[in-house]
């Protein structure tokens, strides 16, 4: 018998696995035992558990970041708009006089920066101003092309009427 012992692989195994402190897994030394089965199948599913409890908590915070991500970048787009918008009225109101700065403004505003800070509070107002100033533009011109059209359809009717 003891024989047997020297030629069995998995006693082999459980000898290198517990000299080592550790006890032989579970995948290598099958077992034939129904509550010892029932046991790794309730691990196994504690586990899976845990898993997809991480996976969904993973999942979660991708989306969180790219959620993160496209508000970032749509400030930034706004910001780099703003400063484009702000350029272009900077560039027109050197070409014109400054208008004095609203009456609350004046005593924070410093005269030896012309006003800045009066200018940075007021681009939202400039930028809506030329917004209505630009779809004004649009509208006259739709405007003009429908009136154009009807003119030259006017004659093609009275044309036909003969």
């Amino acid at each position: 018998m003891a024989d047997d012992q020297i030629h069995d692989p998995l006693n082999f195994m459980r000898n290198m696995w517990g000299n080592m402190g550790f006890s032989l897994p579970g995948m290598v030394a099958p077992t034939f035992d129904l509550d010892e089965l029932d046991k790794r199948i309730k691990d196994m599913k504690a586990v899976e558990g845990w898993l997809r409890m991480n996976l969904s908590m993973l999942q979660m915070t991708i989306q969180g970041l790219e959620m993160q991500r496209t508000t970032v970048g749509a400030v930034q787009a706004m910001g780099k708009m703003a400063a484009d918008a702000a350029k272009s009225m900077s560039t027109e109101a050197a070409d014109e006089p400054a208008p004095p700065p609203p009456h609350f403004f004046q005593g924070v505003a410093d005269p030896a920066h012309g006003g800045a800070l009066s200018e940075a509070a007021m681009w939202p107002w400039q930028m809506m101003q030329q917004m209505r100033e630009q779809m004004q533009q649009h509208a006259e011109a739709a405007a003009q092309t429908a009136t154009t059209e009807a003119q030259v359809a006017k004659p093609k009717a009275s044309r036909t009427k003969k």
